[in-house]
């Protein structure tokens, strides 16, 4: 069965009475070269454990049975249970989940799951909890790479550079721990139903050290989401917001030691820009205990 084919799509999900649910963002693949391209730039091969979130019909998860050592997929939605008990009998390397991979504890099922082989996320994600599922494959600390297809708007602000309209906290983030490569976009034409939006397959690859150091990660982070949750602000006026505990004035000697205009916007500041007032405001408050 081609798993691409529009056709033969619409005759499985016919036999399986199945209809798309617009809530859980489903959008099936019908381009070939999709798959294709996904597990070949992905760089899996047959040491390496691949975890897939939203297989649908399994035209991804049978493309990356033929080149990885274990395909671990897992759905939320069961009603697809029979369904890719159909097109992917057979696959003796692919183990099929059904549950919400938001709940589960992804660093035991690396370790139970993928002994002796390299973890990686390799999926084609729903749009509507994009931004949860790379936070929660970064935060497992576990995966050597992250290989997903997403929204075209939400790759470009992870690749976005310091300055521009796209710079935001979330890139912010992932950059910290991971190195991103936008790999290819995919046009709406290439699904059904068919996005709004065209889509864009990026590559995460993690860092064996982040990009610069700080004294408290944590720390770093509240200060990036302060700098963009007011990002119109001067960044002095949008830590005030945030840091209530510290003077305006305190907060302006901050900024002007890590070596900024006080006038300067949080949106104008690369990670080691953010890791210097970062550090300013921890010794500061460390002086002041």
């Amino acid at each position: 069965m081609e798993l691409t084919n529009i056709n033969e799509i619409n005759g499985l999900l016919l036999r399986h009475g199945f209809k798309f649910s617009k809530s859980m963002g489903q959008n099936f693949l019908t381009a070939r070269w999709v798959p294709q391209q996904i597990a070949e730039e992905s760089g899996i091969d047959k040491n390496t454990g691949v975890l897939e979130v939203g297989p649908g019909i399994g035209c991804l998860t049978a493309e990356l049975s033929e080149n990885a050592g274990k395909v671990v997929s897992v759905e939320l939605d069961k009603r697809l249970k029979p369904v890719l008990e159909e097109t992917l009998e057979g696959r003796e390397n692919v183990e099929i989940i059904f549950g919400d991979v938001l709940k589960l504890n992804l660093q035991q099922l690396v370790s139970e799951k993928f002994q002796g082989l390299t973890p990686a996320v390799c999926a084609n994600l729903p749009y509507n909890v994009t931004t949860p599922l790379i936070t929660a494959f970064i935060e497992a600390g576990c995966f050597e790479t992250v290989t997903v297809m997403i929204q075209r708007e939400v790759a470009l602000r992870i690749c976005a550079k310091a300055g521009t309209g796209d710079y935001g906290a979330f890139g912010i983030f992932v950059n910290y721990y991971m190195e991103p490569q936008l790999l290819f976009d995919v046009p709406p034409s290439c699904f059904i139903p068919q996005p709004k939006v065209t889509s864009s397959v990026i590559k995460l690859k993690k860092r064996e050290v982040p990009p610069v150091k700080v004294i408290d990660e944590k720390l770093l982070f509240k200060v990036v989401r302060a700098a963009f949750n007011q990002r119109r602000k001067t960044l002095v006026n949008a830590l005030s917001s945030a840091f209530g505990n510290l003077t305006k004035e305190e907060l302006t000697n901050v900024v002007e030691n890590a070596g900024f205009d006080s006038k300067i916007r949080g949106e104008s500041l690369d990670i080691v820009g953010f890791a210097k007032i970062s550090d300013e405001i921890s010794m500061l408050i460390s002086v002041n205990l």
